[in-house]
């Protein structure tokens, strides 16, 4: 079945600088039959002003008996399926082609990304939308710990892109990278603690630690492009899923970026979802019928360069 997005809104009219074929597959495998599944998840990229699905499509294994694509509320694009074949293995394997226009950089050269950060707190009918990703979660993730921690890096009157870029820096040095030390239910406190986690982490305290200063946040799901090292092949199948964040900005545009690679976010990223967390746009999450006692998931993720364009090519 096959899910395509025709070309729409601003970033079909800029030149390409990046064309991906992205490939995310999930094996789910089980010790006993499984008589039905059901799942729901974020696999299907959106169209932003910096990228355009041409076309994705969703196998799964078994076939489902039922499945159904959506949009939810932040215009996510959701897949629903249900599986009632027994089955001991499920495959669920997406694959898209983005187009990526990239940042327009432009809008770092004026306000409001070098006015003052204070000037960037949703308030009044422009910033309504955006109020909602000022809000703690439940439970709350605001401690004392996280106000202290982000106030160095939001002094009276900073420019906003400099207290971001300064707060994506001290996470990516004062925080280590460590797979498999944390678990989607991590709270920021316990990271802030422990300091060291995973990109979706890092993207969450960068989240918590801003909204603690009054501004409006979101959690960013999707995939980096990564560059093999000189003289080796791109191997296949070792990318993964990534995490970063994005502040708002007045003119309801948001600065993306990166704490766990301490960048702005370039052409490089395609998005698939987000909201206000990790919650909200997860890969995959189902339930399962089985007396099965043990499971295990593999996922493989492949980002491949389809074109580059030459590096002169104007950017819209």
């Amino acid at each position: 079945m096959t899910d395509t997005t025709p070309p729409a809104g601003p970033a079909a009219e800029c030149p390409v600088l990046r064309r991906y074929k992205i490939t995310h597959r999930t094996t789910y495998t089980y010790s006993g039959p499984v008589t039905s599944s059901y799942g729901r998840g974020y696999l299907l990229p959106r169209d932003t002003d910096e990228q355009r699905c041409v076309a994705s499509v969703v196998e799964i294994t078994p076939p489902p008996a039922d499945r159904s694509t959506g949009s939810d509320v932040y215009g996510n694009r959701d897949l629903y399926f249900q599986v009632s074949t027994p089955h001991e293995e499920l495959v669920v394997s997406a694959e898209s082609e983005i187009e990526v226009y990239g940042p327009d950089r432009a809008r770092l050269a004026a306000a409001p990304a070098n006015a003052p950060w204070e000037l960037s707190r949703p308030v009044g009918t422009e910033g309504a939308m955006a109020q909602e990703f000022v809000l703690d979660l439940e439970p709350p993730e605001i401690g004392d710990a996280v106000r202290e921690y982000a106030a160095p890096s939001f002094p009276p009157e900073r420019p906003l892109v400099d207290a971001v870029v300064d707060l994506t820096t001290r996470i990516h040095r004062d925080f280590a990278y460590k797979s498999g030390s944390t678990s989607v239910s991590t709270r920021v406190a316990e990271v802030l603690e422990k300091r060291s986690g995973v990109c979706q982490d890092f993207a969450r305290l960068a989240i918590a630690c801003l909204r603690s200063r009054g501004l409006a946040a979101r959690y960013v799901s999707g995939y980096l492009a990564t560059q093999p090292p000189p003289g080796k092949e791109r191997m296949i199948g070792i990318d993964a899923t990534h995490a970063w964040a994005a502040v708002w900005m007045p003119g309801d545009r948001w600065l993306a970026f990166d704490p766990t690679n301490d960048q702005l976010v370039d052409e490089r990223y395609t998005v698939v979802a987000w909201g206000r967390d990790y919650a909200d746009v997860p890969p995959l999450r189902g339930v399962i019928y089985t007396e099965a006692r043990n499971s295990t998931i593999a996922v493989s993720v492949d980002v491949a360069p389809m074109e580059v364009l030459a590096p002169d090519q104007p950017k819209c």
